[in-house]
């Protein structure tokens, strides 16, 4: 770890004064707090050393590591060099053969019970592991061996999370989730890909606060997967109205009204993708024009499928509440039901 704390560390990288009270600001934001908790944030995280991390890729498409690689401020660079101590990434690291499996030998040795372990993609068991194979070795092997003397393992991704792709439908390696391989008290953050800002978010809580935030029955952060996306949508107003879009590129899509009924999952899906964004904040999927697919909940693969077809109705979570009621002046007090169907539901 470095000698001095992650501020100096970045100041050497170029960050200003003004930039990091900004992060330090949105990761408030983002983990839900108030913003006069910016400056207790600022204060830990100018004092924290390095964490040592060790990121596990298994049957991935590299999503996370992309999202990753584009993080805004700090940015990626800054990241690896001052923030985290990347001591093994396949994708990011230099040595590779045996070197690289040495590097991740040495991180065992030098950090005992002090490391993150960070999983991207499914872990596949069939086969005896077979079908993941690193170093010679099954990967399912490899997790639970790193993951045995972790300070935290956390799930990033869909497929860590639950399997995903891998594990969905007519799936023949038997891919696994992080938590059912090693069990225990994961860290889930799932997405497809993850948002970048819940995971720097998630690691500042711990620098913070000297602990992991709370999370759901699942191991998800409430911060980042408590909020219903349909109350947090900029398209929710047309849901009450029923103005919906109808097909792709209608008068209702050029003018911006609800997916719902093209298939969009945010009436039942949880996350702060309406609120914290992608892209620096950019935008998000619906804002982009395309329904929520509700990546962030489990089994999405298979529970979601067809992305296209309008969920079912009655409305979930409004019992009596069909799509061709909205608007219709029988909407009083959704928003107050969607609110308490989000808390403690998973």
């Amino acid at each position: 770890m470095a000698d001095d704390g992650l501020y100096a560390a970045l100041m050497r990288r170029g960050m200003s004064r003004r930039s990091f009270l900004r992060f330090t600001t949105a990761m408030a934001a983002a983990l839900a707090l108030p913003a006069s908790y910016a400056p207790r944030i600022a204060k830990a995280v100018e004092g924290a050393q390095r964490l040592p991390v060790i990121w596990l890729r298994g049957q991935d498409c590299a999503g996370e590591t992309e999202a990753f690689l584009r993080a805004p401020d700090p940015s990626a660079a800054s990241l690896l060099l001052d923030v985290l101590s990347m001591e093994y990434h396949e994708s990011l690291m230099a040595p590779a053969g045996a070197a690289a499996e040495l590097s991740l030998t040495t991180a065992l040795e030098r950090y005992p019970g002090g490391y993150v372990v960070v999983v991207e993609g499914a872990i596949p068991t069939g086969a005896g592991g077979a079908y993941c194979l690193v170093g010679g070795r099954p990967f399912v092997d490899i997790v639970r061996e790193v993951a045995d003397g972790a300070l935290a393992t956390i799930a990033v991704g869909a497929c860590a999370f639950d399997g995903g792709a891998p594990g969905a439908g007519g799936g023949v390696t038997n891919a696994a989730s992080l938590r059912e391989v090693v069990g225990g008290h994961t860290i889930a953050l799932p997405g497809c890909p993850v948002n970048v800002e819940n995971l720097v978010a998630t690691i500042v809580h711990y620098l913070t606060f000297a602990e992991w935030p709370a999370r759901d029955m699942m191991g998800r952060p409430l911060f980042a997967y408590g909020p219903l996306i349909h109350n947090e949508c900029e398209r929710r107003p047309h849901f009450e109205f029923g103005e919906f879009v109808q097909a792709w590129g209608d008068e209702g899509a050029q003018k911006g009204w609800c997916l719902y009924k093209l298939g969009c999952k945010g009436p039942e899906s949880f996350g702060n993708c309406a609120s914290v964004r992608f892209g620096e904040g950019t935008s998000w999927p619906v804002r982009a024009g395309h329904g929520c697919i509700g990546c962030t909940m489990p089994d999405f693969w298979d529970a979601m499928s067809p992305f296209y077809l309008r969920l079912p109705s009655p409305v979930p979570p409004f019992p009596n509440l069909t799509a061709d009621m909205v608007g219709a002046g029988l909407v009083a007090g959704v928003g107050g039901l969607a609110v308490v169907h989000g808390t403690g539901m998973y």
